[in-house]
């Protein structure tokens, strides 16, 4: 009898059917690999198991029995039947120590008092389950990223679970230390608890399970055999056949090459990172969550200082890359995550539109508000922004119209070369086509781009080239008009 299934689970929400006639179980002692690109149906999945969400349609078994209360009830009855999840962002609090993470909000108590010992006998035991010899009053904030990542796992191992869903557990961490949780993994499933592992890792996968479930556009499409499987076939099964006819982009680069990178390293994300990109390239960065794409878009605008490589503008070394002086070069940068790095949301579209560029929007040293007015109007009409006012709050738009202010930020400064970290998060279909075609408009002036993203079938509709960044490497490099999306996500996901 399986631990846990979903039988012909259907889940709507406003728009959107996230998942459609699902069916899924996992036995004892199974780790079951599940697949599928970023919106793909997983976490509904995962949501399903967890009791976070009621299927509309179908119903979800936990060691044999269905799972029936609603709302935060359903949670708690999923828990309490052994049900564990940790997701890809850790929770622990890093002044905590490591007993009281595991405890934190169910202390063991008697007479009004916190039992210690047995708070710290239970966390050894935890620990020990792993293979850890932590000692439980240590502080999580010395930990490195792997034994923190260890930590996280370990309180899912209070309480005798069933069934632990691992949410991309290694997606931040470098291959040494991906090693550990491997590892704990393995010893998880052989006491017998089932195992859901959400990656696109093909190595670690091949390593620790056997099956492989794959999800697309909310619909379980296929369990295959990891061992037999060709790592091309289940990225066409992940892929579909989307964006099979959709028209390349036509280059309009320049000989001259703009910015040089070689044997950039950072640990530990970045090994040896080389790469040249010309005037007016638009330059796709592939490579998995975690695989050190940001990193690397930092390190090269200043806000991270990398330990080994040389960076040329121009032709001239730059000794110390700085933000500051990165931008009077001619750089602009936007941020991976928009909401709290990007904008400023109480403030008005206009001034998030000129904030990388005051001086432009000065009169005698002074801020002017019809300049600024009119900066942002010229933002707003080149970029197409829909906004009622060029003053209205920011945090108002839509996600996509919020994007091409952050973009339009370094148009207003006159960049030349843009640092672009997943510059189509979190908007919709309309908006990404609308920001490809200010990318490629941008390059035809004569800009040039570095275009980072996880969904690998939009690299090919806005790039130039893409270059996969895997192991601390640029590895295999795609040009168009001839990019094949299953070859580009294999080189990804397959170390091999």
């Amino acid at each position: 009898m399986p631990i846990a299934s979903l039988r012909n689970c259907t889940k709507r929400y406003p728009g959107v059917v996230a998942l459609s006639g699902a069916s899924f179980a996992v036995e004892a002692g199974e780790v079951r690999a599940l697949l599928g690109k970023n919106g793909a149906g997983k976490s509904t999945l995962i949501r399903m198991l967890t009791g976070a969400e009621a299927p509309d349609e179908g119903e979800v078994l936990i060691n044999g029995e269905p799972l029936m209360q609603s709302g935060s009830l359903r949670a708690a009855e999923s828990f309490g039947r052994g049900v564990r999840v940790v997701y890809q962002e850790l929770s622990l609090v890093p002044g905590m120590s490591i007993a009281e993470n595991l405890f934190l909000g169910r202390w063991p108590t008697g007479g009004g008092v916190i039992r210690s010992k047995e708070m710290e006998a239970q966390t050894r035991r935890a620990l020990g389950l792993l293979g850890l010899d932590l000692a439980p009053s240590r502080l999580v904030e010395t930990l490195s990223s792997a034994e923190r990542q260890l930590v996280e796992i370990a309180r899912v191992l209070l309480g005798e679970p069933k069934l632990v869903i691992l949410d991309e557990p290694t997606s931040s961490l470098a291959a040494a230390e991906a090693d550990k949780v491997i590892e704990a993994v393995q010893r998880i499933a052989e006491r017998g608890i089932g195992v859901v592992y959400v990656s696109h890792r093909m190595d670690e996968i091949r390593r620790i399970a056997r099956s492989a479930t794959i999800v697309r556009d909310g619909r379980i499409i296929d369990t295959v055999d990891v061992g037999s499987a060709d790592t091309r076939e289940i990225v066409r099964l992940m892929l579909g056949t989307e964006a099979e006819n959709a028209a390349s982009p036509v280059s309009v680069a320049r000989e001259r090459t703009v910015l040089g990178v070689e044997g950039l390293a950072l640990s530990p994300k970045l090994e040896n990172v080389s790469f040249d990109l010309r005037e007016g390239e638009v330059l796709g960065i592939a490579g998995l969550l975690g695989s050190g794409r940001t990193e690397l878009l930092q390190a090269i605008m200043g806000i991270r200082h990398p330990e080994a490589g040389v960076i040329r503008v121009d032709g001239v070394e730059v000794g110390r890359p700085d933000f500051r002086a990165m931008v009077h070069r001619g750089f602009g940068y936007t941020p991976e995550n928009r909401k709290d790095d990007g904008i400023i949301p109480l403030l008005g579209v206009d001034e998030n539109a000129v904030a990388s560029d005051f001086g432009k929007v000065e009169s005698a040293g002074i801020l002017s508000a019809p300049k600024i007015r009119a900066a942002a109007e010229a933002v707003i009409q080149r970029l197409h922004v829909k906004t009622p006012r060029s003053d209205t709050p920011i945090g108002t738009l839509s996600g996509g119209n919020q994007q091409k202010v952050v973009i339009g930020r370094w148009v207003h400064a006159d960049s030349r070369i843009l640092l672009l970290d997943e510059p189509t998060r979190g908007v919709d279909v309309e908006a990404k086509a609308q920001i490809y075609a200010i990318i490629r408009q941008l390059a035809a002036e004569g800009r040039s781009i570095i275009f980072v993203s996880s969904e690998v079938e939009e690299l090919p509709l806005v790039c130039d080239r893409v270059a996969v960044l895997r192991d601390g490497r640029l590895r295999e490099e795609f040009h168009t008009p001839n990019i094949d999306q299953d070859a580009l996500m294999a080189a990804c996901i397959d170390a091999h």
